[in-house]
């Protein structure tokens, strides 16, 4: 299968990125100055984040459309006020997840922005739940770009004027450069920032603005590090097809209203997770000393029996040591429980811990 590239590719190459392969997608790992220094500059100033490679799903109807929607996705649409976002998830019966994804009531519709990885399973999966009602459009046409850091608002507002004046989870048409752009206040690395859906060919030159008043180009690697210090998700580590929403400690975002009265998608078992608990949970892990503990590691209590597994490991430059995520039995998903991590064959100290890692510094009241 031909690897795909985003329309950003060429501007990639000719800023020395590394590239690797993601969702069939050839993406910048890094940049030269390598990791560590892209995560500290973007919680100290502004990245850019080449996100174009997921999926953005424009879904338009009636009212109707709301009703069925609210028959998928355990949210209170009905209650969500045009260009707010909500984080929820597209389940199977027994709430196990086909994926995590952004949606934004927008005027006739919905924007739902979707992984990478799951984009085309999730279009059919929809296609075949709404049937020929609504108009859906997995549009390819246009690229997304999210930049991150305390700079952000000041660097953005100066293209695009007026995305000062967003809140936290909530979006607009912005008019740009002879053309209509969707932003967001939104992002996945704890810091306060912006998404933009702009056509492709259009992007380029965009970002090379965003580079000029100061921001600068991050990688995937970065995007990583900044994510898991933050407490956030990955889908196809901390959350999959074997996973619920109660599992990965994401009640939150299930809607109180909903939980009530059901009718969702995987309503039950959610219901009944609960009501009784989940056998397993998601948990912040801190080693001790300054051992990295990646995906896969297996977690142990004192006895040598094994409580669960790490799914997301790495070093955390802003709080220069070693983080993790994983799931453990529930008897042990409480804070300061010492547990094991089994690296080389040798078994090591750690803590469970609470999360995020790393202080989120969304903005959440402008307005």
């Amino acid at each position: 299968m031909e690897i795909k590239k985003t329309s950003l590719n060429k501007l990639h190459q000719s800023n020395n990125a590394k590239f690797v392969e993601f969702a069939g997608y050839e993406m910048p790992i890094q940049y030269s100055k390598g990791i560590i220094e892209e995560h500290k500059f973007t919680r100290s100033h502004s990245g850019i984040f080449d996100v174009s490679h997921m999926g953005q799903l424009f879904i338009y109807g009636d009212e109707t459309l709301t009703d069925e929607l609210e028959k998928i996705f355990p949210l209170d649409l009905k209650n969500l006020k045009q260009n707010c976002s909500k984080y929820s998830f597209l389940m199977n019966e027994d709430a196990g997840i086909y994926d995590d994804l952004i949606i934004t009531k927008i005027e006739e519709g919905y924007l739902i922005i979707l992984n990478a990885a799951c984009k085309d399973k999730d279009f059919e999966i929809l296609s075949n739940l709404l049937g020929s009602k609504f108009k859906m459009n997995l549009d390819n046409n246009r690229s997304l770009i999210a930049i991150q850091g305390p700079k952000s608002v000041e660097i953005l507002n100066s293209i695009i004027n007026g995305v000062d004046q967003l809140n936290f989870m909530t979006g607009n048409w912005f008019d740009s450069d002879n053309q209509k752009l969707f932003v967001t206040r939104s992002g996945y690395t704890g810091e306060d920032g912006f998404e933009i859906s702009i056509s492709n060919d259009k992007a380029e030159k965009f970002v090379e603005n965003l580079i000029k008043k100061g921001a600068q180009l991050i990688g995937l690697g970065a995007r990583d590090t900044l994510r898991l210090e933050a407490g956030l998700c990955l889908y196809g580590h901390e959350l999959d097809i074997n996973k619920t929403p109660v599992e990965a400690n994401l009640r939150w975002a299930i809607s109180k209203s909903r939980l009530s009265n059901g009718g969702f998608i995987g309503s039950k078992k959610i219901m009944n997770q609960m009501q009784d608990g989940a056998s397993q949970i998601r948990v912040g892990i801190k080693p001790e000393g300054r051992l990295i503990a990646r995906e896969k590691t297996k977690i142990f209590d004192d006895t040598d029996t094994q409580i669960g597994e790490i799914t997301s490991g790495t070093f955390g430059p802003s709080v220069n040591g070693p983080i993790a995520m994983g799931y453990v039995n529930k008897e042990f998903s409480k804070v300061d429980t010492k547990i094991l991590l089994e690296v080389r064959g040798k078994k090591h100290p750690a803590n469970v811990c609470a999360l995020p890692f790393y202080k989120k510094n969304y903005v959440k009241g402008v307005n």
